[in-house]
């Protein structure tokens, strides 16, 4: 892999992870409209690293708060770090399972095709625009219940399908139960801090499986950048739902999803050549 390979890779993962409008569905795209090659596992651990750390530091009083609720937990008691952490924990379950299941029956690779993805960034972003606009904003984070968690839950689900969108789907489902934009991107990124764990250690097995778990400038490059990036646009996609709304998310959305779809059949996928890549 190349330096500039490596760069677009790390800021592509930094930008689109929480942002709705699928981190898998861009990484598979990559590759595939360029032509060049697979990044390998190691990459791919030191970016969603890179990724973890900027949600754990944009949300640390949240972060800080749910750890606290454990150990107030421990004494009989809930308070709202607790009730938090608790209504995280419900709706990550389902993922698990689900993620687990495709993982161990090998039906996860059979997904990565451009063609799904096109439909997935197209419907989903027409869910989004519609769940935004019909969705009223009346709910905050402290009056969600286990249902509502649950359900987002079980949104969530969904994501295993390249091109849907982890935090696009999930703040669809919040808003579609009358939360704050905010409020719902902040639910979702919290729930992404398990769900990248969860993928890293997966991701980190199989490296160390692999036998190749060499660490190199181009590690510590794709981690560093994909924090960075991440930092970024979380505040930039918090700040932007404290006064507007989801359609330009849902456009891009559109745009792109009908795109592929264009290249896909009439085109036949040619990759797009990128000089700086090789």
């Amino acid at each position: 892999m190349t330096l500039q390979h490596i760069i677009l890779l790390a800021v592509v993962q930094g930008i689109t992870e929480f942002l709705p409008i699928s981190s898998s569905g861009h990484l598979i795209l990559v590759p595939t409209l360029t032509g060049a090659a697979d990044q390998g596992l190691l990459v791919d651990v030191s970016v969603h690293v890179g990724t973890l750390a900027a949600v754990l530091i944009y949300f640390w009083r949240d972060v800080f708060a749910m750890i606290g609720g454990f150990f107030v937990l421990l004494s009989g008691r809930i308070n709202p770090g607790a009730r938090l952490a608790l209504h995280i924990i419900l709706a990550t379950i389902p993922v698990v399972a689900v993620g687990f299941y495709l993982k161990v029956s090998g039906i996860e690779e059979q997904m990565r095709s451009v063609v799904l993805i096109a439909w997935t960034t197209l419907g989903f972003g027409i869910v989004l625009w519609i769940a935004d606009k019909i969705g009223m904003t009346i709910n905050r984070l402290e009056h969600m219940r286990w249902g509502g968690a649950l359900f987002i839950g079980l949104a969530q689900v969904l994501a295993l399908v390249p091109g849907t969108s982890r935090s696009g789907i999930t703040m669809t489902a919040a808003r579609l139960m009358g939360y704050e934009r905010s409020d719902a991107a902040q639910f979702s990124m919290l729930m992404s801090i398990p769900v990248i764990l969860g993928a890293g250690l997966l991701a980190g097995i199989d490296l160390q499986q692999s036998g190749d778990m060499a660490l190199t400038r181009d590690v510590f490059l794709a981690a560093g950048l994909s924090f960075i990036t991440a930092l970024i646009a979380i505040a930039v996609l918090m700040n932007w739902l404290k006064r507007s709304t989801f359609t330009p998310f849902a456009i891009y959305r559109i745009l792109l999803g009908g795109g592929l779809l264009v290249w896909v059949y009439m085109y036949d996928m040619a990759p797009i050549s990128l000089g700086f890549l090789s």
